[in-house]
């Protein structure tokens, strides 16, 4: 299978890059490198074994002339390009909402041209301020207002999620739409307010553990090895197309629990330290007090939900941080 991966030097899509070339497919990626970095993929550009049939383009999913040639030769596209990261799109709005609203209508517009199937990646932000738990894929979304710069990641996002369901529901186009809970793993990068490699880091260095707001916040963290391997079972699966399906784990844990465990695993001397969110981000930020998906739906398509135990995760990227 020929498969075009969006966003393809970023941390998911290098990952999906690489369990993708390891079935044997070939396998095409652009990546504007705007969050992206081409030490994700080095790797898999060097083995002799991927050389025919590992293709990277370094552009925009904005230049259609490309994008164009791109969906055309391939048969399966994987829409991971987008702006990520609470400081990154408080930092860039208005590039965020143009990347995130019309590069995803331009993969929209020409899968449906050449009729490819497309995976659109979400996200849990889609949900908003929820405070109950799990978030099921049907649950009403809760946004703040307008001059909070930090809820336009998630309306951008939606209006991608409704964007693909009204090109499946009018065009038939195969579409399938996956919303991302708090994926972590190696090549993840702390620069755009990832909180577990940021941990890992200051952890190893036995740097205070910065702690935004009182650390009670609640989330659940998922392997992206788990991830991609979900991603890969929903492609093969017609009961997938026009669905929104959660990607995410089922331990839920205070992020000062994480890094207390983080702290513990690396035997670092680091003490946590608690950080008000004004003085963090500085403007334009909320954050939610619990976010928890429901993967019944997930389970119940693909007979698999993502099971790597937290420590297990943490353990991983500790070692790749210290390597």
């Amino acid at each position: 299978m020929k498969v075009l991966i969006t966003g393809g030097a970023g941390f998911i899509g290098s990952h999906l890059a690489e369990a993708c070339l390891s079935r044997g497919d070939e396998v095409y990626v652009i990546d504007n490198l705007s969050t992206g970095n081409l030490s994700n993929i080095e790797h898999l550009q060097k083995n002799p074994e991927y050389r025919e049939r590992f293709f990277v383009t370094i552009d925009t999913i904005m230049n259609y002339d490309v994008l164009l040639e791109l969906v055309g030769t391939c048969d399966m596209v994987y829409h991971m390009a987008a702006a990520v990261g609470v400081k990154y799109i408080l930092d860039n709005p208005l590039d965020s909402i143009i990347t995130n609203i019309q590069g995803t209508e331009q993969v929209l517009a020409l899968c449906n041209k050449f009729k490819k199937k497309v995976l659109i990646a979400s996200t849990s932000e889609a949900y908003g301020k929820h405070t109950h738990a799990p978030l099921v894929e049907t649950d009403n979304v809760i946004y703040g207002c307008s001059t909070t710069t930090r809820w336009s990641y998630a309306a951008t996002k939606l209006v991608d999620e409704f964007t693909a369901l009204a090109y499946w529901k009018t065009k038939k186009l195969p579409v399938i739409i996956v919303r991302f809970f708090n994926t972590i793993g190696p090549r993840q990068t702390g620069r755009y307010g990832m909180v577990i490699p940021r941990f890992v880091k200051q952890a190893l260095r036995n740097h205070d553990l910065t702690v935004y707001g009182d650390g009670s916040q609640t989330r659940t963290f998922t392997h992206v090895r788990d991830v991609v391997k979900s991603l890969l079972l929903l492609t093969e699966i017609p009961e997938a197309l026009g669905e929104v399906i959660n990607i995410g784990g089922n331990r839920e844990i205070s992020i000062r629990d994480v890094a207390e465990m983080i702290i513990k695993l690396t035997g670092s001397k680091s003490r946590i330290k608690l950080i008000p969110y004004e003085e963090a981000y500085e403007r334009d930020f909320e954050d939610m007090a619990r976010r928890v998906p429901s993967v019944e739906k997930l389970k119940r398509m693909i007979d698999y939900v993502p099971d790597s135990s937290l420590e297990d995760i943490l353990t991983n990227i500790i070692d790749y941080m210290e390597a």
